[in-house]
């Protein structure tokens, strides 16, 4: 039974207290650029296992995102890539940055996620980046694993 209020009025439905104890604290980041005028735009990704998501791109704003099931293969440019598994977030500024990689890391199960975007009005939230782009950037780009050894 839900923790209740003990100062309820006698002959009312005493108000739960479960909201005191209900938020745990996923992720916490320092704001990033947010572009004027922006509107905000939550969407659930699935990809099939060994699925390698969506190629490179970059976003217009901020996107902030928590993985629900199965395991992500993270990269953004500037950083390596990282597994995020189910039951942690992640994020990127959005604007010029590349995002690489946001496909599934696993071959035996799916991969949910969902990701709220802060989108730049007149914008699409998506853009592909071509090879040209990727080739001269790729010094932003963190080792690889296959370049590390």
């Amino acid at each position: 039974m839900a923790d209740t209020d003990p100062a309820a009025p006698a002959g009312t439905k005493p108000r739960s207290t479960a909201w005191q104890t209900a938020l745990t604290m996923v992720q916490e980041a320092e704001p990033p650029f947010i572009p004027e005028g922006a509107h905000a735009m939550t969407v659930v990704i699935e990809y099939p296992p060994g699925d390698p998501g969506t190629p490179p791109h970059r976003h217009s704003g901020p996107a902030f995102g928590y993985v629900l099931e199965g395991e992500m293969l993270l990269e953004v440019e500037g950083s390596p890539e990282r597994v995020v598994s189910a039951g942690e977030a992640f994020w990127e500024p959005g604007g010029d940055v590349i995002h690489y990689q946001d496909g599934n890391n696993r071959d035996d199960v799916p991969l949910r996620f969902t990701v709220t975007m802060l989108c730049e009005p007149g914008k699409p939230m998506l853009t592909l980046v071509d090879d040209e782009e990727l080739a001269r950037r790729k010094d932003r780009r963190a080792p690889r694993p296959a370049e590390r050894g």
